[in-house]
């Protein structure tokens, strides 16, 4: 018997996302979507990534395209293929990364009958997404991928689900794919750059938040130019750490979870703020008190692609809507024959030098140490990859994000990011190294697609950090209601990592120490394929502040 041609709907969507200039996918198969799989695996043009858990999927789909500036693309299947990668389309839409997430859904003549698996993903995603719809018309195709592109990449990029009817990829069509879409460009308006050089050279105590929606290479390079030039001190916002290179001599630090205090208060007495790609969200502003929304004696220059995202929670005295690189080159090439020149910039960057220097802290293995062993072990292009948790502390303060893109990391604090995200970019950049860091309960949450990994021939080295806590929650314990006997679901009883790992395939080594860790980790970089290093820590070492848990009770 003949195998059966792949269907003309299914197909076609393969040649649309083809046309797109996709060049991966990543899935976890359904029969809801059988017609496309087919369509995948006859073509050369898509490589097919075959993940363990939906969540892993959307995940890798959002670093995928947080790295590549073009929507990651993923396909799931109905019902709880689909809520389980609900949690990456969440984390795409706060982290304003593109992604376009493709759901089989039920044969049209089950719908509206609560039929096996069914959801209204309209309904569903419409809360955490750009758009959300589903395509009835397999003639209508071409005109539901191109669109799809274009809003995830468009304004403040972000996530795009589409639901795909079975019958509808079966049927017949001679439609045809549209041509590649391509996010528009939005200079600055010459007037606004004007205005906003008159605002600097008013100032006294000017400062910079950057990084965000639609920053790239092109953005980080032309805005250090113009901030080095003015000598005008640059935070970075939440997990944005590589918008800006860290030996910048103008340089800040990173605002959000465990900041140095001395920028904090940097921006507490800043008199105007350039907030350039950043929302100004709760976790960067710390709960908007950071700057707070308004203030009599300090003003605020916004910078954002997405015009709705400007005056929305913070009040611009001058608001500029324009695409990040576009600003950025226009702010750098500016002149007008004003000087301007800040001291703040230099005195910033002595300062954040100092706070993210690890200084010994006696535990059996600092972490703080570690870090710093890794910036002088590994190449400074390396992508950190992490997930949410107390571990993630260390990597933020004392990690130096060099090159671009370095760091990928949920602005939303969703657990389980990291080994996706770092399998997305092991993929991605075959040629460069690439470290996912995990806590213990971090790790467990998506740890499975280190099969994944394995299967798809990634080159990665894993870090878990184990203290045998969901750390973050027992740190707030601590800090609200202290005492031994009050601690309530946060201890974790771990299985041994470094044999899981083996089981995987993975060179695996333990480090109960610091120079255990630093052995392993030469051993690591030493060696090619999946690699894992399980660190097991004190509970007591936390790594927001270089405070412990001990030291947090009563307060």
């Amino acid at each position: 018997m003949q195998a059966p041609d792949t269907p003309a709907a299914a197909k076609l969507l393969v040649d649309c996302l083809a046309e797109q200039g996709c060049d991966r996918i990543f899935t976890v198969p359904g029969e809801s979507f059988l017609q496309v799989l087919d369509g995948l695996g006859r073509q050369d043009a898509i490589d097919v990534v075959t993940c363990r858990q939906e969540g892993g999927v959307s995940f890798m789909a959002c670093a995928d395209g947080a790295m590549t500036g073009r929507p990651g693309v993923a396909f799931v299947t109905r019902g709880p293929g689909a809520t389980n990668a609900s949690i990456g389309v969440h984390v795409a839409q706060q982290d304003s990364q593109p992604m376009i997430l493709f759901v089989g859904d039920v044969d049209s003549e089950m719908r509206d009958r609560e039929g096996f698996q069914e959801v209204d993903f309209a309904a569903f995603f419409s809360p955490i997404a750009k758009w959300a719809a589903r395509i009835d018309s397999a003639d209508r195709i071409p005109e539901y991928v191109a669109r799809a592109y274009a809003t995830a990449i468009s304004g403040r990029p972000g996530p795009v689900v589409l639901a795909l009817p079975e019958d509808m990829l079966g049927r017949e069509t001679a439609a045809t794919p549209r041509a590649r879409v391509e996010r528009p460009a939005q200079a600055p308006c010459p007037d606004a750059m004007q205005a906003m050089m008159a605002l600097i050279g008013d100032a006294a105590a000017p400062l910079a938040v950057i990084g965000g929606a639609g920053w790239n290479a092109r953005a980080r390079a032309h805005f250090q130019v113009f901030a080095e030039r003015l000598g005008l001190p640059v935070a970075t916002a939440f997990r944005r750490q590589d918008a800006i290179s860290p030996s910048s001599k103008v340089y800040a630090g990173n605002l959000g979870y465990g900041p140095n205090p001395r920028l904090v208060e940097r921006v507490k007495q800043a008199d105007l703020i350039l907030a350039i790609g950043a929302r100004l969200g709760e976790a960067t502003t710390d709960g908007y008190t950071v700057p707070p929304p308004t203030a009599p004696d300090r003003r605020l220059v916004h910078v954002h692609p997405d015009a709705d995202e400007l005056n929305r929670v913070y009040p611009a005295d001058l608001a500029i809507c324009a695409s990040m690189d576009e600003f950025a080159e226009s702010a750098a090439l500016w002149d007008d024959g004003a000087v301007v020149d800040f001291d703040a910039g230099a005195e910033a960057h002595r300062e954040w030098e100092e706070w993210a220097t690890a200084h010994p802290n006696g535990h059996r293995l600092d972490m703080g140490q570690a870090v710093q062993f890794m910036r002088d072990t590994l190449p400074a292009d390396t992508i950190i990859c992490n997930g949410a948790g107390n571990f993630a502390g260390w990597w933020h303060r004392y990690w130096r994000y060099e090159g671009f893109p370095t760091q990928l990391a949920p602005t939303c604090g969703a657990m389980g990011y990291g080994v996706p995200a770092a399998v997305a970019a092991a993929l991605r950049h075959p040629d460069r190294t690439v470290v996912a860091v995990a806590g213990d309960g971090d790790f467990l949450m998506n740890g499975q697609e280190l099969a994944t990994a394995a299967q798809h021939g990634a080159q990665m080295i894993v870090i878990v950090v184990d203290n045998s806590a969901y750390g973050t929650i027992r740190m707030h314990q601590e800090r609200e209601f202290p005492g031994e006997d009050r601690i309530s679901a946060t201890r974790l009883a771990n299985p041994d990592f470094a044999a899981l790992a083996e089981a995987y395939g993975a060179w695996s080594a333990r480090a109960a120490t610091t120079d255990e860790f630093k052995d392993a980790l030469v051993a690591a970089q030493g060696r090619s394929g999946l690699r894992l290093i399980h660190c097991t820590i004190d509970i007591e070492q936390l790594a927001a502040s270089g405070a412990s848990v001990s030291g947090l009770r009563g307060r």
